[in-house]
Order: C-alpha cells, then sequence, then structure tokens
C-alpha cells in the first residue's frame, strides 16, 4: 500500500469507495473539497483506491480533516490509522478539527483527538417564515464577511469564502449602523439543503439568517448545530427541523482552536468546520 496525492481527477474513484461505505453520491462536495484541499490517497498494488483523507488548511493555525474513508475489505487493518497520521504529519503543527461518527471516534482518540462538543444535525422542511433581516451578499461583501470569518474562528479561511460564493446557492449577510455582523450559507447536496455557515452576534441573527434562507428551500433543508445550543436547537424543531444524527467535533491535542466561538452558530459542512 502506498500513500500518494488526490487530485479532481480521482473524483469518480472516491465516489466508488464512498458507495462500497454506503454513502451517498455527494459528488459536488467531494468536488469542492478536493480542489481546495489537500487530498491524499492509499492505492493498493493494483493502484487501486482503497483509503481516502483531505486537509483543507486555513492558514498556518487551524486545518481539518475530512472524508475519512477505508474499503469495506480493508476494514480493521490499520489503514485509516496510518493515512490519518500520515495528513497529522502533513498538518506541520497546525490545531487540527474533525467531526467523527460514532464508529471513527474510538480511532481518532487513540490517535490523540479529543472531543469539544457533541453535534446534532437537523434535517427537515422549515416551516417557519423570513425574518427580512437580511439581504443578498455580493462579491462586494467579501471582505467585510472575511475579516468577520477570520475574527469568529481565529484563523484566514478566505480562500475557502471565495469559492464559496460560486458554491454556495445563496450567501446573505446581516448588518449594524451599516457594518457586517453576521453571515450565512446554503448550499444544495444530495437530497437536501445544507444551511452553513453560520455566524451572527447573538442567537436571534442567527435564526434570523436561517430563516431567510431555509424558507427559501421548498423542500429537506439540513443544519448542524452544537448541542449545547440548546435554544437553537428546540427552535429548529419546532419549526419542522427535528434533530437526527448525532456526530462529534473533535480537535487533536490540548490547545483549544482559536478565535470568539460565541458566535459561530453552524459549519460550511461538517468537513470544513
Amino acid at each position: 500500500m502506498i500513500i500518494r496525492e488526490l487530485t479532481p481527477d480521482d473524483l469518480e474513484a472516491c465516489l466508488r469507495l464512498a458507495a462500497d461505505r454506503q454513502w451517498s453520491r455527494e459528488e459536488r462536495k467531494w468536488l469542492f473539497l478536493l480542489q481546495g484541499g489537500e487530498g491524499y490517497g492509499m492505492v493498493d498494488p493494483g493502484g487501486e483506491l482503497v483509503a481516502t483523507a483531505i486537509l483543507t488548511r486555513y492558514g498556518t493555525r487551524t486545518a481539518a480533516i475530512s472524508m475519512v474513508l477505508v474499503a469495506s475489505r480493508h476494514g480493521r487493518q490499520g489503514l485509516g490509522g496510518r493515512l490519518i497520521g500520515h495528513v497529522l504529519d502533513r498538518a506541520r503543527g497546525a490545531t487540527v478539527f474533525l467531526n467523527a461518527t460514532a464508529t471513527g471516534r474510538p480511532l481518532y482518540e487513540r490517535l490523540g483527538f479529543r472531543v469539544t462538543s457533541p453535534v446534532a444535525m437537523h434535517l427537515g422542511t422549515f416551516t417557519g417564515q423570513a425574518s427580512g433581516a437580511s439581504r443578498p451578499a455580493s462579491p462586494e461583501d467579501l471582505k467585510a464577511i472575511a475579516d468577520l470569518d477570520a475574527e469568529v474562528l481565529g484563523a484566514d479561511r478566505s480562500a475557502l469564502l471565495t469559492r464559496l460564493f460560486d458554491f454556495a446557492e445563496q450567501i446573505r449577510v446581516i448588518e449594524d449602523g451599516g457594518v457586517v455582523t453576521g453571515y450565512a450559507g446554503m448550499w444544495r447536496n444530495v437530497g437536501n439543503t445544507v444551511v452553513g455557515p453560520v455566524i451572527a452576534a447573538d442567537p436571534a441573527d442567527a435564526r434570523r439568517l436561517i430563516s431567510d434562507l431555509a424558507s427559501q428551500v421548498g423542500g429537506p433543508a439540513r443544519i448542524e448545530v452544537e448541542e449545547s445550543r440548546r435554544e437553537l436547537a428546540e427552535w429548529l424543531t419546532g419549526h419542522g427541523m427535528a434533530a437526527g444524527m448525532r456526530t462529534s467535533d473533535m480537535v487533536a491535542g490540548a490547545e483549544p482552536l482559536p478565535g470568539d466561538r460565541t458566535r459561530f452558530f453552524a459549519p460550511v459542512m461538517s468537513a470544513l468546520g
């Protein structure tokens, strides 16, 4: 088995591996991650892709690991641990985080990750009304959004946000005195529309941003929220988006993630934070 870098040309091989593990065919998501991150794959002697992981850097301070997969026929052979170890070495000292299922969590704990928060996926047709408090973002808002995002997340995600403007169905901002104090986006996935990221000055503004986006979906919408956000979780459940699958946000090492997480309400996607 050797480890090599992945490119967008490996998309079909990644999708075949995902299907082997009964993952949805999330073609847009895989391509977005492969284009913006560093993909690593393990291949067998015949050249077939048998394991994947993607590292997405935010400057030099933080990085996300995602799309960790091992072919079912190679389960419990140590391939996942070997590949994640390689990716952690490539992170070069950045604070690394990921979102883990219950199945994957023991592996990550053995590799030094610790749980920072349980997360619930809320899914359903949103029954609330638009608040009218936000407006569609334009490319001219990108700098203000990136500056706010860096303040809240403690890292430079401007490259991700630039790409998000093309990837997302819509991005909206909320202002106070002409200053952008919050923003949110939504993007189309397989069978649903994901609302995220959501960054806002307070829970009320977070609800306003979510309402202005989710009310436009007209079908299943999805948002991932830390379980400690009980008020937001209850509000989502009361508006047709009940909590379902539970996962865990995890960070490698003892250092906390930087930034002001009190204003962070939902990730772009679980793969990216």
